[in-house]
């Protein structure tokens, strides 16, 4: 499974990562082995892949999307307010 692996910076909310430490407490209480949080994750990712026609994944990935582009925006347009160093005004 792991023959081709890469490494990802992955950013999540704190009550996204503590519901996938709730998962990842109860699968190794029903499995009896150690699951941790990465294994949880994976696990995750695989099956939203394979669901990718599934409505409300794409529903989220439209939701995620927007937030990220509204955010950028704001960011960008109060970065347009600020004076620049002389000779690097924009015009």
């Amino acid at each position: 499974m792991l023959e081709n692996r890469t490494r990802l910076l992955l950013i999540l909310s704190k009550d996204m990562l503590d519901q996938a430490r709730v998962i990842a407490g109860r699968a190794t209480t029903a499995l009896k082995l150690p699951v941790s949080l990465q294994i949880v994750l994976r696990a995750l990712i695989w099956v939203g892949l394979k669901r990718e026609s599934h409505s409300a994944l794409v529903a989220n990935i439209e939701s995620q999307a927007r937030a990220v582009r509204q955010k950028r925006s704001g960011a960008r347009r109060a970065g347009e307010g600020r004076d620049l160093p002389s000779g690097n005004r924009r015009s």
